[in-house]
């Protein structure tokens, strides 16, 4: 499967990911084959990236943790979210208790969940980042959230933190964003860029999560620390303090880290994801200056920027599906070549740890006048072509 902008889809692909809306009900079912009505159901959900089966490819991409863990955890983080709401908008002292009770359980339920996504995370060997979430703009909040939990964990496991500074990473990235619950939807969702004073709102997320959280519950205090300083930057230019360096909590480094990663190569109302290789590259150029320099240096060894599905041009001119990866080489991956004839799509293998003289130059997300098959057999068939 590879991952396309929305706007790229023809007719003849099929949808490689099962869709889900803001409650978790399924949108779309993986397998369902798309046209242009299914295209635009996905838009008006707030979709605009999927990933797709076609000629080019079909194989699966193991998600970093289970569907049924990523899926609990989501609606965990939601029913958290959606319990803060009501509690901000009572003046009834006794229903405020209530929903202050139902925040405990909501807590206790995120550490939970968060000790599975660490026993599962421990339990992979060699995990690398190369697969790209899928978010919709309603439930991007609570999803990213997840994805943040889950990319700061393949860092602190690198990096050597032990089990419960790994616990305390895991639900903290999951609350990093719990202060959004403050902010107006307007201002999150708008799709126009914010004014100065709508930036001043939004940045005061960080400060008034971290104030919910240390008022209303019993937390370790890295855990409400990420949700503190994780936009604090180490030459002072991050908020909410302009804290350098030393100052910044280790866990909060880790989180800004992942954090930006996550919120680039995702969809927002404002603009269109960044793919995934331009995003490492500003988070390296970046390095040392807005992040700690040796967890970048760590993170970027674990991020795929081609992921496995990825089409990318070639420097020869020459157009491919990324096959396969090698970890500490993921810029020299095997590509399938594709040849477009008359009638018929030939693809064949080339080894870029071989072939030295070609480099990758870019991600692209169509052939020009490529056929496109119209039945999944046809597609499946594509699994012997030469070189595979």
């Amino acid at each position: 499967m590879r991952l396309i902008p929305t706007r790229f889809v023809k007719e003849g692909m099929y949808l490689a990911q099962t869709l889900n809306d803001i409650n978790n009900r399924v949108l779309l079912q993986k397998g369902v084959e798309l046209n242009e009505n299914l295209v635009k159901k996905i838009e008006e959900n707030g979709v605009y990236s999927i990933y797709v089966y076609d000629e080019y490819s079909n194989d699966d991409i193991e998600d970093l943790i289970s569907p049924r863990l990523r899926n609990t955890a989501i609606k965990t983080i939601k029913d958290t979210f959606d319990n803060l709401n009501k509690y901000m908008n009572q003046n009834n002292k006794t229903a405020a208790k209530r929903f202050q009770k139902t925040g405990e359980n909501n807590i206790r339920s995120l550490n939970k969940v968060s000790k599975e996504i660490v026993e599962e995370m421990l339990a992979s060997q060699n995990v690398l980042i190369n697969l790209v979430d899928i978010k919709s703009i309603d439930r991007y909040t609570y999803q990213h959230s997840v994805n943040v939990a889950v990319l700061s964990l393949i860092l602190g496991i690198e990096i050597g933190l032990n089990k419960n500074e790994l616990y305390d990473l895991c639900i903290g990235a999951m609350l990093h964003d719990v202060g959004k619950a403050f902010v107006p939807k307007e201002i999150l969702l708008k799709k126009d860029k914010l004014t100065e004073e709508e930036f001043k709102i939004v940045k005061e997320h960080s400060k008034k999560g971290y104030d919910y959280l240390k008022e209303n519950y019993e937390l370790n205090a890295n855990i409400k620390l990420i949700a503190y300083q994780h936009h604090e930057k180490l030459d002072g230019t991050g908020y909410p303090n302009g804290y350098k360096e030393d100052k910044i909590n280790k866990l909060a480094k880790i989180v800004a880290i992942t954090d930006t990663y996550d919120a680039m190569i995702s969809d927002k109302p404002y603009r269109k994801a960044i793919p995934p290789n331009e995003a490492i590259e500003f988070i390296m150029g970046s390095a040392g200056r807005y992040f700690d320099f040796h967890m970048v240096k760590l993170f970027a060894k674990k991020v795929i920027p081609y992921p496995v599905g990825s089409m990318v041009k070639l420097s020869n001119g020459e157009i491919g599906v990324v096959e396969e990866i090698k970890p500490e080489f993921s810029l020299r991956p095997k590509v399938k070549v594709v040849k477009q004839k008359a009638v018929t799509v030939e693809m064949k293998l080339v080894d870029l740890m071989k072939e030295t003289n070609l480099v990758i130059e870019g991600l692209i997300y169509e052939i020009p006048n490529a056929n496109v098959p119209r039945k999944m057999g046809e597609i499946n068939s594509f699994k012997n072509v030469k070189g595979s």
